[in-house]
């Protein structure tokens, strides 16, 4: 059993100090994952890797309960969680936008808008697609916003690979046809 998969036991059974462990073993591998999803794309959400991931870190200390499991399911788990600061990151940046706090657009901040997708279109095609099929859902969120390689997906969801490789494609279609619209 691996060091990150005995401290999350640990967390379930509410050791004291476990989770501070955790978070200091697992820190700079969730920032490499933050430095590559935002690789190209900061601003889209006004994000940096560092504070991407120290915002990621404060929602999962106050979750009361870590997923169990192993090390993958963790990042897998994290994945989410930085998916949901980068939506509401890009959310806050909108209603900004629309009222108070109107900022001068510099000519990065043009560029940047035309790198990636719109992430609030691609937050509501996610919730569509998790609708009809949640498991690929899963498989965009720790692929996209995670950066989880193929296998690593096949590891955590315990399927073979190919299967994440059809499900990586039957999702890419489908968001790219709910974007298109």
């Amino acid at each position: 059993m691996g060091e990150i998969t005995q401290l999350l036991e640990l967390t379930r059974c509410g050791e004291s100090g476990a989770r501070n462990e955790l978070f200091a073993l697992v820190y700079g591998e969730l920032r490499r994952l933050a430095y590559r999803k935002l690789a190209g794309n900061q601003g889209d959400a006004q994000l940096d890797a560092p504070s991407l991931v120290n915002e990621a870190y404060l929602r999962l200390m106050n979750q009361p309960a870590l997923p169990g499991g192993n090390r993958r399911m963790f990042f897998a788990y994290a994945s989410g969680v930085m998916r949901s600061v980068i939506i509401d990151t890009v959310r806050e940046r909108q209603a900004q936008k629309r009222g108070s706090g109107d900022q001068p657009l510099t000519l990065l901040d043009r560029d940047a808008a035309f790198r990636g997708p719109d992430l609030e279109a691609l937050d509501l095609a996610l919730d569509d697609l998790e609708k009809s099929d949640p498991r690929a859902r899963q498989i965009v969120e720790m692929r996209y916003f995670g950066g989880l390689s193929i296998e690593e997906i096949a590891e955590v969801m315990e399927i073979s690979p190919a299967t994440v490789k059809r499900c990586w494609q039957k999702a890419r279609a489908f968001l790219f046809d709910s974007l298109q619209a």
